[in-house]
């Protein structure tokens, strides 16, 4: 007689649904910016935020986004902090500075050749990706201090960084790429002829980290959960609060002051059209007060609420990459059919995005429409790959 060997169970890994939900909600809103900067007929015409051509449909589909990378980074800091409580301080430091490498190299290959369909390498962004790695390499560090004076001087950096504005490194100078990547967006070449762009220099995203890092102890190990939800309310209530006053003020915070329009509506655009290249003090003020009064209110979402963004956020680099694959590729197969031929298609970047031409899209409706489609087509593949992920302890998987 033998004795059958047991089963093997599978045991999901703990999580914090509250913030997994989050995640996803920003995660699917991140692909309608994308699917728009794919899809939409003046995507590459003028900027959705210029109130002198964009439309309150337009210009609202756009702003929304913002929540997302903000959210994100804020997102990372805490999950940093809450993973302090398995891993400890030495490993959780070795865990943030070879992930936060390898986001770097995932910016620069694949996640670059997602955006660009090219190997040329004549034309590189450095956007979120990069940021929250080169973020998470600089958090390694200071994981060591106490969690309180990360948070302080994550709030100093926040609060503070919009000064440098006033500090002016020319192109000319060797530090000018350095200071390009750490503190104020922009261009630099890299010879013979590729051009690298930085709309995310990273100190303001560090400090957003920081700032998420040091609120991750809101959700340590037996602190009171009701606790929680107060400092979260009083924390986005006291962030919006200081964004309304500061923004109202005018004189710092944001490069980019608010004015009367022709009209209520687009006063009240100019108001809200805070600066997220470099993000500023009054746009992180903006964003991450309604995020942590969202997070508040998804404290009390239990059971099957919300669990179609628990998906996506569970697996939230894998969906990032994955569905900028799929928005591009189907953006070209639109063009073939549009009339196009693929022989036709130059992806270099001076010639298109990725093979996409200026006013070769379609209306704000079908990017709606697309954007549902997409979302929709991941959500079996995400739901697959959570399910693998939770319930294996391969070490790789806390890279995707």
């Amino acid at each position: 007689m033998t004795t059958a060997a047991p089963a093997t169970v599978l045991v999901e890994k703990p999580r914090i649904s509250s913030i997994d939900m989050m995640r996803g909600i920003v995660m699917v809103v991140m692909a309608l910016d994308h699917t728009r900067d794919f899809f939409h007929i003046n995507a590459f015409l003028f900027d959705p935020l210029d109130l002198t051509k964009t439309s309150p449909a337009l210009f609202f589909t756009r702003w929304i986004t913002h929540f997302c990378a903000p959210t994100f980074v804020f997102l990372s800091g805490m999950s940093a902090r809450i993973s302090l409580q398995s891993k400890g301080t030495k490993a959780l430091s070795k865990f943030l500075l070879s992930r936060g490498l390898w986001l770097i190299f995932l910016e620069v290959t694949v996640v670059r050749f997602g955006l660009l369909f090219n190997l040329y390498y004549d034309f590189t962004l450095m956007q979120v990706i990069w940021a929250i790695g080169a973020s998470m390499v600089a958090l390694s560090a200071l994981v060591f201090l106490k969690e309180r004076v990360v948070f302080i001087l994550g709030l100093v950096i926040v609060f503070g960084h919009n000064l440098l504005d006033m500090v002016s490194v020319p192109q000319q100078n060797p530090l000018f790429p350095l200071w390009t990547l750490l503190v104020q967006p922009g261009f630099f070449q890299i010879p013979p002829q590729s051009g690298v762009a930085v709309p995310y220099p990273m100190l303001p995203w560090l400090g957003i980290m920081m700032t998420g890092y040091g609120m991750g102890m809101w959700y340590a190990k037996g602190y009171d959960a009701e606790k929680r939800r107060v400092w979260l309310v009083r924390s986005g209530l006291i962030a919006l609060a200081l964004f309304v006053v500061l923004r109202f003020i005018n004189i710092y915070g944001d490069p980019a002051p608010w004015s009367v329009q022709k009209n209520a509506l687009y006063t009240f655009m100019s108001f809200i059209n805070t600066t997220k290249y470099p993000v500023s003090l009054l746009f992180t003020l903006m964003i991450l007060g309604n995020t942590l009064l969202l997070l508040a209110l998804l404290e009390r979402v239990k059971g099957k609420q919300g669990s179609f963004f628990l998906v996506y956020g569970r697996v939230p680099l894998f969906y990032f990459i994955v569905h900028f694959y799929l928005i591009h590729l189907c953006a070209l197969l639109y063009t073939i059919g549009n009339g196009t031929p693929f022989s036709a298609i130059d992806f270099h970047f001076a010639k298109g995005f990725g093979g996409i031409t200026a006013g070769s899209g379609v209306s704000l409706f079908w990017v709606y429409v697309v954007w549902a489609g997409i979302v929709l087509v991941l959500y079996p593949v995400c739901t697959w790959y959570n399910r693998y992920k939770s319930t294996h302890k391969d070490w790789w998987l806390s890279y995707l």
